[in-house]
């Protein structure tokens, strides 16, 4: 069998898109169906139904995609970084949400670094990742929500949990934890919120998973960047939701405080997330043990 075809045939896979496998090969749309064809004749089975927005694999197509992939990224990297073993780790191209990535996970990483890993780092939402991943722009992203289908493969990394925060003066105005835990929902919403959008995502999960019920003030400040949400947070620009792992320091501190203590607290869960087989590649599956590891102590 071709391997040319094989390849073209793991691309549309992959992007789940004649056009954007083409974009990636370098090929032209036709010149991608034409192979495709070819390949389903070769077989004897379709590979790929096609729908409104691409195609989706067929049970056929999972199953071949799911045993040439390893081994054609496998012969990507020796082709790459050559047979000599001491050649040094290949670059690895990880995205992920702004903050979590920036503290949490390219600071794991570092150790890989001084061995010879180079990172490439972007930043974006889960959909973004997924799609970055699906068309081969990442290697490995780090998203809070599981993707669909069996193109991506997902593990999951660790839970954070959200801690509802204010400036010290806020926390004294409402009476403090124990105060507020009798006053409930209705002793916050006088108070200004600091938010990442618009439709207070963090809020509103917190409000849903303690209070049982939706907020129902405005977000005072929006920024996209839970760091830039602490600062204001800081000092003083009102009440936000935040991981812990973010604002410990500044808990400890006593530049924020706690303004409840739920005895079950909102987390959320983090996953790394690869293309289905790429951790047949050395450098990836690397990098995506040393996050596990690193993890257990977050």
């Amino acid at each position: 069998m071709d391997l040319a075809l094989l390849r073209t045939f793991v691309a549309v896979h992959r992007a789940g898109s004649f056009t954007r496998a083409a974009g990636l090969l370098g090929l032209s749309q036709p010149a991608v169906t034409g192979q495709i064809r070819t390949l389903e004749r070769q077989l004897g089975r379709p590979l790929f139904l096609r729908t409104a927005r691409g195609v989706v694999p067929t049970t056929v197509g999972d199953e071949l995609a799911h045993k040439t992939a390893p081994h054609l990224d496998a012969l990507v990297e020796i082709a790459e970084t050559g047979l000599d073993s001491r050649s040094a780790l290949r670059t690895l191209h990880l995205a992920g949400p702004p903050e979590f990535t920036a503290l949490r996970a390219l600071p794991a990483l570092t150790a890989l670094v001084a061995q010879g890993l180079a990172v490439r780092c972007a930043f974006g939402s889960a959909e973004e990742l997924f799609e970055g991943l699906s068309v081969g722009h990442y290697d490995l992203a780090i998203a809070t929500a599981r993707p669909r289908g069996r193109l991506l493969a997902t593990t999951p990394l660790c839970d954070e949990e959200h801690v509802l925060v204010a400036a010290p003066r806020w926390a004294a105005r409402l009476g403090g934890p124990a105060v507020l835990q009798i006053k409930g929902v209705s002793a916050l919403e006088a108070l200004p919120v600091v938010e990442v959008h618009e439709s207070l995502p963090l809020v509103t999960r917190y409000w849903s998973t303690v209070f049982d019920a939706r907020p129902v003030t405005a977000g005072t400040i929006i920024a996209p960047d839970l760091r830039a949400v602490l600062a204001c947070v800081a000092e003083g620009a009102g009440l936000g939701v935040l991981p812990r792992y973010l604002c410990m320091d500044a808990l400890d501190t006593g530049q924020v405080v706690a303004l409840l203590n739920p005895p079950v607290p909102p987390l959320r869960t983090y996953f790394l997330v690869v293309r289905t087989g790429a951790l047949a590649l050395p450098h990836i599956a690397r990098a995506h043990e040393w996050l596990l590891r690193a993890a257990v102590d977050w």
